[in-house]
Parts: structure tokens; C-alpha cells; sequence
């Protein structure tokens, strides 16, 4: 058994320690914290289950299953958030996540395959095709805020019309990435993919149970949900008592529980000179974020009658803004070595910084 299994079993205890910790009241804190440590191995084993169903289904099924539930955990995260009326903590989620996987996770990836292999490469063209999608996305962020700072008298609800009008545009121009990376140029992503089905053969011939995995995924999904109401609950005493912030708390805190074992995945595979997929991953779920997930949220609090809307911090689109435009630069060549790795990791520090001293508003 691997050491990654070893420890995704031994977090699993969590589960029931949260659980116990919230019906004996042994307070907010220790609830946060065992619901957070408790979500981690469950995400690993929803990405696991997700990318073992997708060997049965095929490239083509398994690609979309893959994008669907590429960020599942932070949505259900979010959703519940949400649910909750914690409009700003989902709005900060959404900027983290963003903000981590380009910054956070690409710079751990480009750092430590660096030091291993003194340049690595990537598909350029991939590359510049997630940098205009992205550009997109910080343009989606950028219009209701600057429409809300820029019209006096402006009513909210004109700001969630225009709100919901964008999320239905920018999940439009997420199913046409789908279709982009899966079918007109999939032969662009042919790399990562056939390293990944290479591997697989070589560990084992015989295709996965995919009533096993499914049973695994829904069970695990379920937890997530669990754990979130948990973890979403004690989120505001369990902050304030650790001096933190709700804006640093959505920023920094919620994309790492949520999206760990995707991180770890990106760095492992970085570090075995296998870039595509490593870039596949961080600039994937950056994309899936922007143009799924905060789409879907807004359609969601529509529904439920929570007033979230694309109105966002103009803190936060300061940082998103920078960790696109310098996470484009550093990638728009298809190299990378360690440097720019620490260049990336040195940004996101200094935004996290900046967010732990950022004043309550």
C-alpha cells in the first residue's frame, strides 16, 4: 500500500472524530479543524473514484465525468456556504481557488520538477488557449464590480441579472473547452492522456469495478456534504478564536482543504517530468472554477434566494487579476524550470500576506 493510501486511511478516523466532537460539543474549533482534516482523504478518494470510473466509460465520458467532478468538493463546500448565507466566504473560495491553483499549486509543480529536470516542457498551444479563457474569466469577475462602483443608485438585483446573464455565457464557453480539449483538438491533450492509460496498463490489465467506485464516489460525496455542513457551521467561532479572517478564511484556508489531493496529484506528476498533466490539472481546475463553478453558484443562490452575484472584493480582483497575468507570462513559452516556480510561490506568499492583514470590512 502506498504511503499516500496509508495516510488518506488514517485521516478517515477524522470522520468519526468530527462527527463526535459536534454531537458532544466539544466546541467549534475542534469541530473546524477534525471536519477539515476529515474532508481531505474524502476529496482524494472522490478524484480517485472519478478517474477509475473514467477508464470504463472511455476518453470521451470519462473526460466530462472528470470535468464534473473535477472540483466537486469545493462546490459542495461552497453550495453549503451558500446555503448558509455566507455570501463572502463563497466569494472568497472562489478567488482562492483560482489564485492557488495558479499560483500554489503551478509553483510547487514548476519548483520541485525543476529540481529534478533542469527545464521541462509543455504543449504551448494549451497553454495559450487556458490564458485566453482565463482572460475571460477575470472579465466576467471584472464587469458587475466595475458596473456596481461606476453607476450610482444601482439597484442589487440589476447586479445579479447581469450576473446570472454572465454565468450562463461563461458555462456556454465552458462546454465549448469540453469540446475543444475532448473532441475538435483532443490530439493537443494526447500527451498527459496516454502517459496516465501507459501507466495504467502497466499496474494492472483488468478494468476497474465501476459499481465499486461508484458506490465509493457517491459514499464519499455524501461525507463531503456531511463534513461541509460541519465544517461551514463552526467556520465563523472557529475563525475569529484562531485570529483569522473570514476573507483570508475563503481565500487561503477553504481551496487547500478542499483541493489538497488535486494539488498533490499535479505536484507528483511534475516531479515525474510529466508537465502536460501537471499543467492539466492546476490550469484545469483554475478553469473549471471560473467558468463552472462560480456560474453554477450563481445560478444556485438564484434558486435558494441567496443574492450571490459576480459583485466581487475588488481586493480579491486585484489578486486574481495578478496571479493570471503572471501565471500567463510564465507559461505562455511551454518551459519551465524551478526559478519560475519559486517566482510563482513568492506571488502567491505575498497575496497571502496581504489577505491575512487585509482589514475587516
Amino acid at each position: 500500500m502506498s504511503g499516500k493510501n496509508i495516510l488518506f486511511l488514517t485521516l478517515l478516523l477524522f470522520i468519526p472524530v468530527s462527527l463526535t466532537a459536534h454531537f458532544l460539543e466539544w466546541g467549534d474549533l475542534i469541530v473546524f479543524i477534525t471536519a477539515a482534516l476529515a474532508i481531505l482523504p474524502l476529496a482524494g478518494w472522490m478524484g480517485t473514484a472519478t478517474e477509475e470510473i473514467a477508464v470504463v466509460v472511455g476518453p470521451s465520458l470519462g473526460g466530462l465525468l472528470n470535468a464534473t467532478f473535477g472540483n466537486a468538493t469545493e462546490l459542495i463546500i461552497a453550495l453549503v456556504a451558500l446555503n448558509a448565507g455566507l455570501i463572502d466566504v463563497v466569494k472568497a473560495s472562489i478567488t482562492g481557488s483560482i489564485i492557488s491553483n495558479l499560483l500554489l499549486v503551478m509553483g510547487f509543480s514548476m519548483l520541485l520538477g525543476g529540481l529534478r529536470y533542469k527545464e521541462q516542457t509543455f504543449q504551448s498551444v494549451v497553454a495559450r488557449v487556458n490564458a485566453s479563457s482565463m482572460n475571460l474569466a477575470v472579465i466576467a469577475m471584472l464587469l458587475p464590480t466595475a458596473m456596481n462602483y461606476t453607476s450610482i443608485g444601482i439597484s442589487e438585483r440589476i447586479v445579479q441579472n447581469l450576473s446570472l446573464a454572465v454565468a450562463v455565457v461563461l458555462i456556454v464557453v465552458y462546454g465549448l473547452t469540453l469540446l475543444f480539449s475532448m473532441k475538435t483538438h483532443s490530439y493537443l491533450y494526447d500527451v498527459g492522456v496516454a502517459d496516465t492509460e501507459s501507466e495504467a496498463e502497466e499496474v494492472d490489465h483488468q478494468k476497474p469495478n465501476i459499481w465499486l467506485w461508484s458506490g465509493v464516489l457517491l459514499v464519499c460525496t455524501l461525507l463531503v456534504a456531511l463534513e461541509s455542513e460541519l465544517l461551514v457551521d463552526t467556520l465563523e467561532v472557529a475563525t475569529s478564536k484562531l485570529g483569522l479572517t473570514a476573507l483570508f478564511t475563503g481565500v487561503i484556508l477553504v481551496p487547500i482543504i478542499g483541493n489538497a489531493a488535486e494539488h498533490a496529484t499535479a505536484v507528483t506528476v511534475a516531479m515525474k517530468d510529466k508537465m502536460d498533466l501537471s499543467m492539466s490539472v492546476a490550469v484545469g481546475s483554475s478553469m473549471q472554477i471560473a467558468l463552472f463553478v462560480a456560474p453554477v453558484l450563481v445560478i444556485a443562490g438564484r434558486i435558494m434566494g441567496q443574492p450571490m452575484d459576480l459583485d466581487f472584493n475588488p481586493f480579491e480582483l486585484v489578486a486574481v487579476t495578478v496571479s493570471v497575468l503572471i501565471a500567463n507570462s510564465i507559461s505562455s513559452d511551454g518551459q519551465s524550470n524551478w526559478l519560475e516556480g519559486t517566482l510563482l510561490l513568492a506571488a502567491y506568499m505575498v497575496l497571502g500576506f496581504a489577505f491575512y492583514f487585509h482589514p475587516v470590512v
